[in-house]
């Protein structure tokens, strides 16, 4: 029997795909990239953004004929949009099976269980922790998986912003133990994963309460001793994470990144706005001028650092004068790119019960500019790459030719296709010098 993943949304999404479908194989299916194949398929949705819902309902409404061309297929339905919508959607979409929203993805097991209790399961593989991870549960090979493995370290998020789904679809913080973090870690590194991506939704809020004894009993009390756990684990060649909180960033933080020799010199860190008076109206907890001393604390630990963000555009409110100052905020805070996105309001949160009241073309229009202006910035900051020597992490082989050709990525995160006389393999580190760059993309040769 086989099973089918479509999977919409953010990391954090495509972690828990992973950990659903670890469960599936726990029963014996097999995965497939082939949906007519199929005899499960699990559809795992995102609700942070009306597209991104609208995306993962017309998916899962398609599937009604895949469903009824066989007897016996079963439909799951999982992640932050089943969370929303699970009270409604037997009556659109009757061709579901399960519901898994978000808040439940750890209890997929028992989920499977009473739904399907015809499932074969293999009961010496059960769950030894909360967050599904058994010794042996860890293989590659899942859609989704490649070199870099997703490692949830927490879920949820004590915010309260105003314009955000994610709390009441995710629920309150939760933190794994540093024993289930460390054991993942390891296995993963062991199997030949070099590099490891640490998700939560405010992941550098890492903070259990009571004690959290990592390797050798040493208490790991917050995310910056986190890092360092993970970065000690043996075959571990790059730490990245995401997505950290603006309020979270502080010296120890820098210092701990400084101090690790594997974490990435490159952090992703969401501010949302430039203006001061948008960024209380969205109950972010930081001023401008605070996110950009953060960024210079951060900077002055870690050498080279590349800072990305993600911006809204158009919130309520939002005035010329505000969104100027979005502007001017890449510039002083020395931004190396950026996602940008039109501010949609999303049912249930604060901002959505007033009036949406930047018209659309504005936002379009504001959109845009913010867009050539944060493209030029990364075109530039590539630009100045050329010439120099970049640590590649291989990805994956693109083709051959003249050569090699391997796909990868750079510590800052930066995708380069990379030409070699050599043969390499996924999870390779190689000294590269760029040779040129294209749009988003750099191009080199693996150094003589």
């Amino acid at each position: 029997m086989r099973f089918f993943v479509e999977t919409f949304g953010c990391q954090m999404n495509v972690a828990d795909s992973l950990e659903m479908g670890r469960r599936l194989r726990a029963r014996g299916f097999r995965t497939t990239k082939q949906l007519d194949r199929a005899d499960v398929v699990l559809v795992n949705s995102c609700t942070v953004r009306d597209h991104a819902e609208h995306k993962a309902l017309s998916f899962l409404g398609r599937l009604a004929d895949w469903k009824s061309a066989a007897p016996g297929r079963l439909l799951i339905f999982a992640g932050c949009a089943a969370e929303r919508l699970k009270d409604r959607l037997g009556r659109r979409f009757p061709q579901v099976d399960l519901v898994a929203g978000a808040k439940s993805i750890g209890d997929f097991d028992r989920l499977l269980a009473e739904r399907f209790p015809a499932l074969p399961f293999d009961g010496q593989q059960e769950w030894v922790d909360a967050w599904g991870w058994a010794p042996g549960l860890g293989e590659t090979g899942l859609p989704g998986e490649g070199v870099t493995a997703f490692v949830t370290i927490m879920r949820g998020c004590n915010y309260a912003c105003t314009y955000c789904v994610v709390p009441s679809v995710r629920g309150r913080e939760l933190y794994r133990p540093a024993a289930s973090i460390f054991s993942e870690v390891k296995e993963r590194a062991a199997q030949g994963q070099r590099e490891i991506l640490l998700l939560g939704q405010t992941v550098n809020s890492y903070r259990p309460q009571g004690p959290n004894p990592g390797p050798e009993g040493r208490e790991i009390s917050d995310f910056s001793d986190l890092l360092q756990m993970v970065d000690a684990v043996p075959g571990v060649a790059r730490i990245r994470f995401m997505s950290p909180h603006p309020h979270y960033v502080d010296e120890r933080l820098a210092q701990a990144i400084h101090r690790s020799a594997r974490v990435a010199p490159h952090i992703h860190l969401p501010v949302q706005s430039g203006s001061d008076a948008v960024l209380a109206r969205m109950r972010r907890n930081y001023t401008r001028e605070e996110f950009c001393r953060k960024v210079d604390v951060l900077r002055h630990h870690i050498p080279g650092l590349a800072v990305t963000t993600d911006f809204i555009v158009g919130f309520p409110g939002e005035t010329e004068e505000d969104f100027l100052a979005t502007l001017r905020l890449g510039r002083e805070a020395d931004l190396d790119g950026a996602y940008t996105f039109k501010y949609s309001p999303r049912p249930g949160t604060v901002s959505a019960q007033g009036a949406d009241d930047v018209p659309d073309s504005v936002k379009e229009e504001r959109l845009a500019r913010l867009m050539e202006e944060t493209d030029s910035r990364s075109r530039t900051k590539l630009a100045q790459l050329v010439g120099k020597t970049q640590e590649v992490l291989v990805e994956k082989g693109a083709s051959e030719g003249s050569g090699f050709v391997w796909e990868g990525r750079t510590a800052h995160c930066r995708k380069i296709y990379v030409t070699s006389a050599k043969t390499h393999t996924t999870g390779d580190l190689l000294s590269v010098r760029v040779e040129r760059a294209d749009g988003k993309t750099l191009y080199g040769r693996v150094d003589a």
